[in-house]
């Protein structure tokens, strides 16, 4: 009711206002859009109050140079804008699915007392802006600090700007070791970034275009985000929602998504869902965050996000603060928000689609065939750019796997919309022709996707083109025309990892093109040769078909099933030379890495267990007991089984292996006793079953309460 009556008076309050009675579109009502990040004109106008630009963010010595300037232009529209608190905000490693907003900060104000008058100053100075201390062994660090040796510091990373959220400054950083090893998620991805610009560069000169002219090259990434919002009252009757993210029982519903009737659906006001999204992108825009689409998805109760895309560093930033604030918003609507991959079975599990491109600083697209082919005046130069990208991605499948391997993504992976586990590559039949023509030694010519026309046979709709192309939703790293999506990705995870791998593995690629060409090699040659020789990697066709997963898989193309099996790849030999090359990350790293995820993904498994556990001796044998129905002795041993089965994983001392012993429990052991809970859900009577079902959670246009108008009648 409440929720209603504010819509209503909302719409009042629209009506009074005369906002419907203008003519003329108006940005006025969206000025404070952007006004909540450092960057651009809002930069530039405190910053020229002490004698700046913002040109001067776009160098990053400015944090030797002119750090005291910087701080006292960030504290001048701080606290312009309600704010009195920084922090430096960075990205501890293993946090999806269970540290809030998967940053960690502590809040400092800017202000302290004048000892001797006690008057009230500010206190903010260039070397608070640009780092930080703090204890580094309290957060994941695989080994690399401990109780005795845990200094942690942190460093202003100057590719992603400033912002401001309530009365807080949020300062992005990196957080790395007393000796300079990453213990976070951002460092690793901007030293790829820096081998990728560095290789790119040599390769792209090679080809005719110096890129130091063009002001560098950066890597740029758009993050589409699948949510469910369920009702928070049912969200409470679910312990395992609330300690875990996702259900590990539940009778399927009645009805699930078998009439494709939730995806894009209408945003329905009679739901609090659309207010709910509202708020979000309204908060975002504030941010700088250009969060512009919003639609439901497959599932029922499920929805996506869609932002502009950007530079990598920033979008993976943003859309950190996207995932907290879904969280926060959602409350305040009566719902709660599912980030975690496949919070319900047998229904669509959600994604973090990652569109993956590389461009120069001023906007030239090296995935583009007539934009780079321009730009270095050489007609093969895109060839060689995808020859050697799909290089990389047959070499260093197994590292994609890898990047992906979110504990929630053991459910989702290979049905339900997300690609299998085996890493192919979809170009489309035209790009699949061109290069297929090229790597054979015929002239392909100019590469110009075709296109073909749509004629629906009716006057009051005009012939229209369409792409000759279709779409390959099966495919785990299609082409799309100017950029790879990388489909795999999870809903929970931040990013940083994936991004890394793509950039590391393509800028090896990019330097071992560039050292052939060095040596006096054709570079047309090289990559003939490459497309030969990595051609299995290029598959068109149905992933989701078995014979066609059977064939790949023959082919040699990298097939790891299991999450916890492509962790490890991270420490093989060849991967750790990779890394180590490419100065990504050293040996430790890697190892510190292996350990972390495989800690994150068996802490993950053990809060599960421990939850069913719970859930079937508070809960489900209550219920069973009461109705008289049931198999209760079943569900009592199953009880035993799990506690038996963490113990084992207690007493195994190597990460690895417990991680898999924990991989058993969760995909062999807790999938057969849900059946078993399941069944006592089938039987026992409504009134006593006290666990929220999955028709009480999934449909919310199918449980909406009396309007204020109802209720007022009565």
């Amino acid at each position: 009711a409440s929720s209603n009556a504010a819509r209503i008076l909302a719409r009042q309050a629209l009506s009074k206002s005369g906002v419907g009675s203008r003519s003329l579109a108006s940005l006025a009502a969206y000025e404070e859009y952007g006004k909540h990040v450092f960057t651009g004109t809002v930069a530039d106008e405190y910053l020229q109050k002490h004698g700046a630009s913002s040109d001067l963010l776009k160098d990053p010595s400015w944090t030797k140079t002119h750090a005291d300037v910087v701080a006292a232009a960030v504290l001048d529209w701080a606290v312009d804008n309600g704010a009195n608190t920084y922090c430096h905000w960075f990205q501890p490693m293993a946090s999806s699915g269970v540290r809030h907003g998967q940053s960690g900060q502590v809040q400092n104000m800017m202000m302290k007392f004048d000892r001797e008058t006690n008057d009230i100053m500010f206190d903010f100075k260039g070397k608070d802006l640009v780092k930080g201390e703090t204890d580094g062994s309290s957060y994941p660090n695989g080994g690399l600090r401990g109780t005795h040796c845990a200094g942690g510091y942190i460093a202003v990373d100057t590719s992603s700007p400033i912002f401001l959220r309530g009365d807080t400054i949020f300062v992005p950083s990196a957080f790395v070791s007393y000796y300079g090893a990453a213990l976070d998620e951002k460092t690793p991805l901007l030293r790829a970034n820096a081998a990728l610009e560095k290789q790119g560069a040599r390769l792209l000169k090679h080809l005719g275009l110096d890129v130091s002219e063009k002001g560098g090259l950066i890597t740029n990434i758009g993050l589409e985000q699948e949510i469910f919002f369920v009702p928070r009252d049912q969200y409470y009757r679910r312990p395992d929602l609330q300690m875990t993210g996702r259900t590990v029982i539940g009778k399927n519903a009645p009805r699930g998504q078998e009439m494709c009737d939730h995806y894009m659906a209408p945003l329905s006001s009679a739901t609090p869902a659309l207010s709910c999204m509202q708020e979000i992108q309204e908060e975002c825009w504030k941010l700088g965050i250009p969060l512009k689409t919003r639609h439901r998805e497959v599932a029922p109760n499920q929805f996506e996000f869609a932002p502009l895309f950007g530079s990598n560093t920033t979008q993976i930033d943003q859309n950190l603060m996207v995932m907290q604030i879904i969280e926060e918003v959602a409350p305040r609507h009566g719902l709660a928000a599912l980030l975690q991959e496949k919070p319900f079975n047998d229904i669509n599990g959600s994604g973090k689609h990652n569109n993956w491109s590389i461009a120069t600083a001023d906007g030239v697209q090296l995935l583009l065939p007539k934009a780079i082919n321009e730009a270095t005046g050489n007609e093969s130069a895109f060839n060689v750019i995808m020859a050697a990208i799909v290089a990389a991605i047959d070499e260093h499948g197994d590292l994609m796997r890898m990047a992906i391997s979110s504990p929630g993504n053991d459910f989702r992976l290979g049905a339900c919309e997300a690609p299998p586990a085996i890493v192919s590559t979809y170009l489309g039949d035209d790009m699949t022709y061109y290069l297929e023509s090229f790597k054979d030694g015929k002239a392909p010519g100019e590469y110009i996707p075709s296109v073909k026309t749509l004629d629906l046979g009716a006057k009051e709709i005009l012939p229209f083109e369409v792409p000759a192309e279709d779409r390959n939703r099966t495919s785990p790293f299609p082409y799309g025309g100017a950029r790879f999506e990388f489909r795999a990705v999870g809903s929970s995870q931040n990013v940083s990892m994936v991004n890394t791998v793509l950039n590391t593995i393509t800028a090896e690629k990019f330097g071992e093109f560039a050292d052939r060409i060095d040596a006096g090699e054709d570079p047309l040659e090289i990559a003939k040769e490459s497309l030969n020789k990595h051609w299995r990697v290029i598959f068109n066709g149905n992933n989701y078909d078995e014979d066609n997963q059977t064939m790949l898989t023959e082919r040699g193309v990298w097939r790891i099933d299991s999450g916890v099996e492509a962790i490890h790849t991270i420490t093989s030999e060849k991967n750790i030379a990779l890394f180590e090359k490419m100065n990504v990350m050293t040996k430790e790293e890697c190892e510190s890495r292996e350990v972390v995820l495989h800690d994150h993904y068996t802490g993950t498994v053990e809060m599960e267990a421990l939850t069913l556990v719970d859930m079937i001796n508070q809960h489900i044998v209550p219920s069973v007991k009461a109705a008289g129905v049931g198999p209760l002795s079943e569900l009592e041993a199953a009880a035993t089984t799990i506690t038996e089965a963490i113990a084992e994983i207690h007493a195994t001392e190597d990460s690895y292996d417990k991680a898999k012993l924990a991989r058993v429990l969760r995909l062999e052991t807790m999938i057969d006793i849900r059946d078993i809970c399941d069944t006592a859900e089938a039987v026992v009577p409504e009134k006593l079953w006290t666990l929220a079902t999955y028709k009480e959670l999934l449909f919310l246009d199918s449980h909406v309460g009396p309007g204020i108008e109802e209720i007022y009648e009565e």
